[in-house]
């Protein structure tokens, strides 16, 4: 399964939500994904379980319980996903900055007033007339 598939899914979104503010225990993890998505335990223990064998959470023994924690090699896999994605536009929007620059130059070197056209018109006096 692939990070985008992993990530797809609302339900394994929501659970790394929760395991990004801290280590969760699994019983705690079930009834809140449970309460407010309303599935049954066995289909937040399979999201889970999707969570830890694509490296998205960790797990480790408390006594009886076990606790999860957010992985952070799966959220760098999803960085690495995305680099790849981005790295041919990357290139595009440059050439993009250099052309509008270039505009910009263009348009300020054809906009500058001249020497002449800098110099203060003369003013125009009305004669008096008695």
């Amino acid at each position: 399964m692939n990070v985008f598939e992993v990530l797809a899914d609302a339900t394994r979104r929501r659970i790394l939500e929760v395991l990004a503010d801290g280590e969760q225990p699994a019983g705690a993890l079930v009834d809140l994904i449970r309460s407010e998505y309303g599935i049954s335990q066995p289909a937040v223990s399979q999201h889970l379980r999707v969570l830890r064998e694509n490296g998205f959470a960790t797990t480790h023994p408390d006594g009886n319980r076990r606790i999860y924690a957010l992985d952070p090699a799966g959220l760098a896999a999803v960085d690495a996903a995305l680099a790849r994605l981005r790295a041919p536009w990357a290139q595009r929007l440059d050439a993009l900055h250099t052309e509008v620059a270039r505009g910009k130059r263009v348009r300020a070197a054809t906009t500058r007033p001249t020497d002449a056209a800098a110099a203060p018109s003369p003013t125009l006096r009305r004669k008096d007339v008695s």
